[in-house]
């Protein structure tokens, strides 16, 4: 048995001081959203009421999928390393980007550096994304769809190079039976897609799970508790998105912060199990409650 804790989504706060030359080109419009809209509903306390939660579950391994920080100013990138090693070891946790990890050309390099082991694993070539680690019988591959966007998108992208390698990848994990999860920012179901804040390229994902298998998706981007499936090879694969880790109760424009929990275990047959149990926040009441439990495979 291993259970995997999923988490996404941090935004963390407060924003850090800000002078005008740190808002040039797209941070101007991020800036403005997070005073006008933004500050009122993703906060630090839900954040830290919502981690200690879940890290007094005891996880196995620790799955972050993206948008740690809202503006990638040096001070956010940093603030976020340090709240990646208060998360866990490097060996327990890992994370992909999200878009607001490229808020900027250069954002993405930044957090590279800055975040590590974080954001490192087994890769196929000299390529950053996907990485792999293993936890005992899991395969935990993190994929890239952030990259930097004009003012008013948060679109990502997911390409044919990428797409290739993470193939390979599943082909390699499938081959020495393992249970294949895959992390990617962006949801690739079609139900998500929109051309402002969709991803680029999520046919190309769908078609690489299809050919080659996985056994689980999960993404964050949408702040919204979300279980889609996809299809797969020969069964259907299930997507999983997850609020706002910092989503604040009250807010009109996120579900409140939640995360997730998967108790994975191989059957007699040789096949998996796969419960999902979602704590977090109700709209009313301050307590954190097991909110879903339910078998996704």
């Amino acid at each position: 048995m291993t259970i995997l804790a999923h988490i996404s989504d941090i935004h963390l706060s407060p924003m850090p001081d800000i002078g005008w030359r740190d808002l040039l080109g797209k941070r101007i419009t991020g800036y403005l959203n997070w005073k006008l809209k933004r500050h009122g509903e993703l906060n630090s306390e839900t954040l830290s009421n919502l981690v200690a939660h879940m890290q007094s579950q005891n996880a196995d391994f620790t799955a972050v999928t993206g948008d740690l920080v809202n503006l990638a100013l040096p001070p956010e990138i940093d603030r976020a390393g340090e709240w990646l090693r208060a998360l866990g070891a490097a060996d327990k946790v890992a994370t992909c980007p999200g878009n607001h990890d490229a808020y900027v050309s250069g954002a993405l390099e930044s957090a590279q550096t800055c975040w590590g082991e974080y954001m490192q694993g087994e890769t196929l070539d000299d390529a950053a994304f996907p990485f792999l680690r293993r936890v005992g019988e899991l395969a935990i591959i993190s994929c890239s769809s952030a990259v930097p966007t004009r003012p008013f998108l948060a679109v990502g992208r997911f390409d044919e190079k990428q797409a290739d390698r993470l193939g390979r990848m599943l082909r390699l994990m499938g081959d020495a039976d393992l249970f294949r999860v895959v992390l990617i920012h962006h949801p690739p179901n079609p139900e998500l897609q929109h051309p402002s804040f969709g991803l680029k390229g999520h046919k190309l994902f769908r078609q690489v799970i299809a050919e080659n298998g996985a056994e689980l998706v999960l993404h964050g981007h949408t702040h919204r508790s979300s279980i889609h499936s996809i299809p797969g090879k020969g069964k259907e694969v299930p997507v999983v998105g997850v609020a706002a880790a910092s989503a604040a109760q009250g807010g009109t424009l996120d579900d409140p912060a939640r995360y997730n929990l998967f108790r994975i275990d191989r059957n007699g047959d040789g096949g998996w199990s796969c419960t999902m149990r979602e704590f977090g926040f109700q709209r009313l009441g301050n307590e954190i409650v097991m909110r879903l439990q339910m078998r996704i495979c």
